[in-house]
């Protein structure tokens, strides 16, 4: 179509909702090649014929048709939220395709648009109500995992979920979860340890994709965009807390009720003030970018997090049942230097340091494991951690004069987990015991150094883009001991043991049972702990996009990667998208995955205090790589192998959006930690548990994502839903010639199925004018049934919870907002025989059990 000969001079400014203009925005006259962008303060001009429509588009926001109708000036406001039709990075390396034409479902969430419209500070909080399938998860009495929490995708495991920032590998968290969490005996990446302040958008490919990215891409991958703006300050400072009056019939005297609240300043089982309120958390964050040569920039983000204790009701021996404090700082910098007008080097990373800490299970008097003249009430130990996340992406990315796109890529990361365990003792060190111990730690770093060419070739078919690429990956993964009255069991005189058949052990007066060694909460690393382990990964891959005619796109992919430690793979991926009509599109995916066991699920060690049913138990966690392993009769490690195949549609009309995707995922040989092993020939060890190939699983479900926008004249009106249906079943138990109940019993199944609810569904309605938005969300979780240590199921009922966010612009450059999250305050199922996994009233479940939170925020944007 030609432009109309008749022209008009329009111009006009776009904005986001809080009134900050958007730079970069497309600006077209829908039929034509006629467009603009907009510049740096939001701005644009642009000739157009006398009957023209003007499509406004941006990535990360709500696309807007809007006729000029003789107009002169023509001002937007762009909505943001789930986009589905804007160009993407990952799940395709086509620079021309777009979410609602990639043969795999693609999620984009404009990030900043969330934050505004809720008060949840953490990537992981935000994801939970934004994307069908991905669940996160709050801990209580997990160690580690109270500090870091697991997050899924399709039910899968956290580690089976690639993570990238700006599409390339990000380093996982050294921390294994080995206790009652969703997730158990799997790493992940913390998604935590990026400030979403920093975060322009995030994508989520829900397909698996280790065929094109590599191993834990078998659910799927996230990649993470950095903001790029320049010439702009922007931030926040936010406050909100929550409702510390739990709903439910609670005996009298029930821990963390009115009357009977702990102590969060005092060590010991001491007795604090009743509250209404608890868990108040600040955020305070900063971003500015600044422009560099010819459409170079260097971006830098601060975030700054303080979030207190939460307590919610426990028995008696888990008192400090609640979500952990946390005290963080993040620094993050995106930045492209421009070499020549093809040519670009390009640098992205940061720091995250966070503070942690948590209350593990209570020890009441009278026990061995208290000093009465130290604790005379009984104490309820402190599980502290400094985490530490390191991260530097350099790179050089030119277009030849052929047309071919190098990228040249190293990429470092590493995560240190640092244990300090405060409030607490050594029982076997009697009345001379310290009360707080360096408990040591582990890291792992990862660097990978990458090459990629691309080609986009218009003249082939209807377009076709060619990329292939090799990649060479370094792992380390270290345990470091801690101080040695952390892991040490001492004799009589104070000397440690080391020599028992000389050596006495000292003896609790009241109980008359043996004192035990280390710190009490969580035994630290001991020299017979420590690992230093590598290995090293090189992989070729290569992955190619025809569009054979306008309607019809193929796609294929095929990778190879060959470990130092056990062996080559070679998986293939094939997708295809058919376009029935202008408005429908038909998408479906096959491809073979897979996923190396990690350093950790390999080396990981720890002898530990489980506590089950409230009752305390040595249990030693031994590595895959153990003589000890191999005589229980558990094999090496190898990697998990998986089949995907999916199969959907986009649809478009007018204001209305929907994508429906249903998948298949089979994971042969999925890594799990086992059930406990009685192990009376180990030395101070009651049960052992191992890694192992445990289970093959199969998961089908259906992901929904449905949007409806309408602009009226002065405001806007937004409904959106997204769901996830999931089915999980265990094909089969590869237990060998071992007990079956034993090695992965009920109870480990029913924590492997608790990862794969059934459902969740989220109602998101928004109304936003000139300066005043309101936006409340609905969501429900299905129900999630788990094994207590008697035996018995505990069943959590489908429940609903409610947001509300309302926002007003106070200036152009201010914006304030206030609302709260379950702001019925509602809790899951009650639990009442003190057999949960946490000691609580509730274990760890999608809708989490904090309660209401509200909260203010104001932001701020120059």
């Amino acid at each position: 179509m030609t432009i109309d000969a008749r022209l008009a001079d329009v111009s006009g400014k776009v904005v986001d909702q809080e009134g900050a203009p958007i730079a970069g925005v497309n600006v077209v006259e829908k039929g034509t090649s006629n467009g603009t962008t907009t510049d740096f303060d939001g701005n644009y001009s642009i000739s157009v014929g006398d009957n023209a429509t003007l499509v406004f588009s941006y990535v990360g926001y709500e696309s807007q048709e809007i006729q000029v109708n003789n107009r002169s000036t023509v001002n937007v406001t762009l909505i943001s939220g789930l986009q589905l039709d804007e160009i993407q990075l990952v799940g395709s390396r086509s620079p021309k395709r777009t979410s609602t034409d990639t043969a795999v479902p693609v999620d984009v969430i404009n990030v900043s648009g969330v934050v505004t419209q809720s008060g949840k500070i953490e990537v992981n909080e935000l994801l939970q109500y934004a994307a069908p399938s991905f669940n996160a998860n709050k801990q209580s009495g997990a160690d580690g995992a109270d500090h870091i929490d697991p997050a899924t995708l399709r039910g899968l495991g956290p580690d089976q979920t690639l993570v990238l920032i700006n599409g390339k590998r990000r380093h996982s968290s050294s921390l294994i979860n080995i206790f009652g969490t969703r997730g158990r005996g799997n790493s992940g990446t913390d998604l935590n340890a990026i400030p979403a302040s920093a975060i322009k958008r995030i994508e989520i490919l829900r397909d698996g994709a280790a065929a094109q990215y590599g191993s834990d891409a078998i659910a799927g991958v996230i990649n993470i965009v950095l903001k790029d703006n320049v010439e702009q300050f922007s931030g926040s400072i936010s406050y909100g807390f929550y409702n510390a009056n739990a709903q439910g019939d609670f005996p009298n005297g029930t821990p963390n009720t009115d009357g009977n609240r702990l102590d969060t300043d005092r060590d010991g089982n001491a007795i604090g003030d009743d509250q209404n309120f608890d868990g108040g958390s600040l955020k305070i964050t900063a971003n500015y970018g600044v422009g560099i040569g010819e459409g170079g920039y260097a971006n830098f983000t601060t975030e700054y997090i303080s979030k207190n204790k939460t307590l919610r009701p426990g028995f008696d021996f888990r008192r400090g049942f609640g979500e952990a404090a946390i005290d963080g700082f993040n620094f993050f910098v995106n930045a492209a230097i421009p070499l020549s007008e093809r040519t670009e080097v390009y640098a992205f990373g940061g720091r995250n340091y966070r503070d942690t800490d948590a209350f593990a299970f209570t020890r009441n008097n009278p026990t061995e494991r208290n000093v009465l003249s130290i604790y005379p009430n009984g104490f309820t130990p402190r599980i502290t951690s400094n985490i530490i996340d390191n991260s530097a992406s350099v790179g050089v990315r030119t277009e030849t004069n052929s047309g071919w796109k190098i990228d040249i890529n190293n990429t470092y990361g590493k995560n240190t987990f640092h244990y300090f365990i405060l409030g607490t003792l050594n029982a076997s060190l009697e009345e001379s015991s310290p009360t707080d111990f360096d408990a040591g730690g582990h890291s792992l770093s990862q660097n990978t150094t990458g090459i990629d060419f691309s080609k986009y070739f218009d003249d082939v078919f209807e377009g076709m883009n060619l990329a292939f690429g090799l990649e060479y990956r370094t792992e380390n993964f270290i345990i470091f001991a801690g101080e040695e009255g952390s892991y040490g069991t001492f004799d009589t005189n104070g000397i440690l043991i080391t020599d028992p058949a000389n050596q006495t052990q000292p003896t609790d007066p009241e109980t008359g049972e043996l004192r035990p060694g280390g710190s009490q909460g969580f035994p630290g690393y001991s020299p017979a702990n420590e690992v230093d382990r590598n290995r090293t990964n090189f992989s070729l891959y290569a992955d190619a996009e025809f569009d054979f005619t306008e309607t019809f796109l193929l796609g294929a992919a095929v990778r190879f990667e060959e470990y130092s430690d056990f062996g080559s793979t070679l998986n293939g991926k094939l997708a295809a998208r058919l376009k029935a009509s202008d408005n429908f599109n038909i998408r479906g995916s096959v491809s073979t995955g897979f996923r190396a066991p990690s350093l950790a699920q390999i080396y990981y060690n720890l002898r530990f205090t489980d506590f089950q049913g409230g009752v305390a138990t040595e249990t030693l966690l031994s590595p895959n790589n153990s003589p000890v392993t191999q005589s229980f009769g558990i094999s090496q490690l190898k990697e998990e192998k998986a089949f995907n195949a999916s199969l959907g549609f986009t649809a478009t009309f007018g204001d209305f959006n929907a994508t429906i995707d249903g998948y298949f995922v089979d994971v042969q040989d999925r890594i799990v930690l086992t059930g406990t092993f009685a192990a009376p020939q180990i030395p101070n060890v009651n049960e052992a548990q191992f890694f192992a190939n445990g289970a093959d699983t199969r998961t089908t479900g259906l992901d929904i994502v449905l949007s409806w926008r309408k602009q009226l004249d002065n405001a806007t009106l937004t409904a959106s839903l997204i769901g996830n249906i999931n089915d999980m079943k265990i094909e089969s138990i590869n237990n060998g010639n071992l007990d079956e109940d034993t090695f992965f019993g009920p109870r480990e199944r029913a924590f492997l199925l608790a990862s794969a609810p059934d459902s969740k569904f989220g109602l998101n309605l928004g109304y936003t004018e000139e300066k005043f938005s309101a936006a409340l969300a609905a969501t429900r979780f299905s129900e999630i049934v788990l094994i207590d240590f008697a035996g018995t199921e505990d069943v959590y009922d489908p429940k609903f919870t409610f947001d509300l966010n309302l926002g007003y612009n106070l200036s152009e450059s201010l914006r304030v907002s206030i609302g709260g999250n379950n702001i019925f305050n509602e809790y899951p199922s009650q639990q009442n025989d003190g057999e949960t996994e946490s000691g609580g009233y509730w274990d760890a479940v999608q809708m989490g059990f904090g309660g209401a939170f509200y909260y203010a925020r104001l932001g701020f944007d120059f």
